[in-house]
């Protein structure tokens, strides 16, 4: 056993004693040492509840035959950190989790790791931690949220950052503002909606690195959850045993089973950014490219919010991501030989069927021929950008406007609040992606005003969109501004094009008008001058290729 390492011989009686001293016996020394990665905290309403998970989870692996070891992992809430300062730090903190994972599994020489995540970066910090470290690891996440209800109708957290538009423009009063914030988060668990910790919690079920259930049982389903966790427990004993590790199952098929299921279910543009830096962590390379291959033959077949009316529960009770598999897997997108926690994919599908058929559509019959996320190209995106195809009306697919160009989204927002934004602007908000934020902060804020005060504009950025966000919102433009990228050389009143249909994003100037204005651009300062934002800046890379540090 790797913790041998720390256990085993007469030079290491000292730690032994280490041991002792906390409780525990030479039976428990005597079974394999599984780290159990706890990322409980109190400001997260989708970690509020995860010691709960880790006690049931412990139950597991003690009735497995392991000894469980706890220890704590960092969450942010985008929520709370969405629109100030504090957006820079989310994407940053996934690779801070994904380090002091590593740094805490080998220092202690633990044999398997049992990951208990819920939202946003959370997860994919894990996925990468277990791709990096390639012991027995197995995720367990602690649920949904499940929908809230105001005024006789289901609503969740895009409904409350879509009100502050509403009551900007004097369609919401204050008490009905502040009854609905009262409504739209009635539990813990991650926020209700398909936004990104549940798109990455349903995309771990397709990875093959969680079991069924893992992204759709709510957290308000507590015996469930808990089940769920125990089961997990036990099935990493049994992946211990047989020594299958990530990379066993974090293939190059799993991958592009993640996402065919990502493109079909519609989930977060975020995603985009998560999966190529788990994939390279695994020694693999996933393109936008892949993408949008995948997209172009991936039937959409929810429609959960932000898109629709449908919510992770509803997704739930109609058979889960297993039941959306094996609807896809008829158009010949799974590769059923794929590994999992829990044995071949073959076997989970077998026992996978559809039970609500208007949550679930099938593949002859989806909302849209193609998958739920399109990467557009062109001279204003070069190296590629990202927009939630499923969440753009379809009279916006194709639009065409005058740039209306901010530096930041502070600047953004205030044009918004101060209706200097009107209907046909194309609002382009730069220097916010992973090195220019730094941090590549969600434009949550701009587009839920966007919403709410009922404009028909288009928003491009070099940062990011929340899983909440809806509307034609194009992100991840690469090369980013202060990589001197074509959309630092864009002008108020320059016509941009887009066209998601053609995946096609330009400006109506020329290579020659591009050239010269780039001449002129001057790198602007790092707006981080000190601290971990700084180390991140200088470290980060593209966006295409994950935003991951090198």
């Amino acid at each position: 056993m790797r913790s041998d390492i720390v256990k085993k011989g007469p030079t290491r009686a000292a730690h032994r004693a280490l041991f002792h001293a906390m409780g525990y016996t030479e039976e428990d020394l005597a079974k394999p040492l599984i780290g159990v990665v706890n990322s409980f905290n109190e400001i997260v309403p989708g970690h509020f509840h995860l010691s709960e998970i880790a006690e049931a989870a412990k139950t597991g692996i003690s009735a497995a035959g392991g000894t469980p070891v706890e220890f704590p992992a960092i969450g942010i809430c985008d929520g709370i950190a969405m629109g100030h300062e504090g957006m820079r730090y989310p994407l940053p903190s996934r690779e801070l989790i994904a380090d002091s994972i590593e740094a805490m599994t080998v220092a202690h020489g633990f044999d398997a790791l049992l990951l208990i995540p819920n939202c946003d970066k959370v997860v994919p910090a894990m996925l990468m931690a277990a791709a990096r470290l390639n012991i027995p690891s197995i995720l367990v996440s602690g649920g949904p949220m499940l929908a809230g209800r105001y005024q006789g109708r289901s609503v969740d957290l895009t409904s409350i950052f879509e009100a502050p538009g509403l009551h900007a423009a004097g369609k919401m009063t204050d008490q009905e503002l502040a009854d609905m914030e009262r409504s739209v988060c009635p539990g813990c668990g991650s926020c209700a909606g398909l936004f990104t910790a549940n798109s990455m919690n349903c995309l771990t079920e397709a990875l093959g690195m969680g079991l069924p259930g893992n992204g759709t049982i709510p957290a308000a389903f507590a015996g469930a959850r808990r089940m769920l966790a125990k089961r997990a427990g036990a099935a990493l004993l049994e992946l211990l045993r047989k020594n299958i590790r990530p990379r066993d199952i974090m293939t190059k098929a799993a991958f592009s089973n993640a996402i065919a299921v990502d493109m079909g279910i519609g989930g977060s543009s975020n995603t985009a950014l998560h999966l190529p830096a788990i994939a390279l962590e695994a020694g693999l390379e996933i393109s936008l490219d892949m993408f949008e291959a995948i997209s172009r033959k991936t039937p959409y077949i929810t429609k959960l919010s932000p898109a629709g009316q449908h919510y992770l529960q509803d997704l739930n009770e109609a058979g889960g991501i297993s039941a959306v598999m094996k609807e896809l897997s008829k158009k010949g997108l799974m590769d059923e030989k794929a590994m999992t926690v829990s044995g071949p994919l073959k076997e989970r599908l077998a026992q996978a069927s559809i039970t609500r058929p208007e949550v679930i559509r099938s593949v002859d019959d989806p909302y849209r021929k193609t998958g739920g996320i399109a990467i557009l190209n062109g001279n204003l995106a070069p190296e590629g950008a990202v927009v939630k195809e499923s969440a753009v009306a379809e009279d916006m697919l194709r639009f065409k406007g005058p740039a209306r160009v901010f530096d930041s989204e502070e600047e953004a927002t205030e044009a918004l609040l101060g209706k200097k934004i009107k209907d046909g602007d194309v609002l382009v908000i730069r220097y916010e992606g992973p090195r220019g934020g730094p941090g590549m902060r969600e434009m949550l804020s701009p587009t839920a005003l966007i919403s709410g005060m009922g404009l028909k504009v288009a928003l491009l950025t070099d940062g990011r969109f929340s899983g909440v966000t809806r509307g034609a919102c194009i992100g991840h433009i690469g090369p980013e501004a202060a990589d001197g990228g074509p959309i630092a050389l864009l002008r108020d009143g320059d016509q941009v094009e887009l066209d998601i249909p053609g995946r096609a994003l330009r400006v109506n100037l020329s290579d020659k008008e591009l050239a010269e204005r780039g001449k002129t651009w001057v790198k602007p300062a790092p707006k981080a001058k000190e601290g971990y934002l700084a180390r991140y800046a200088r470290l980060v890379g593209p966006a295409r290729h994950g935003a991951v540090m090198r």
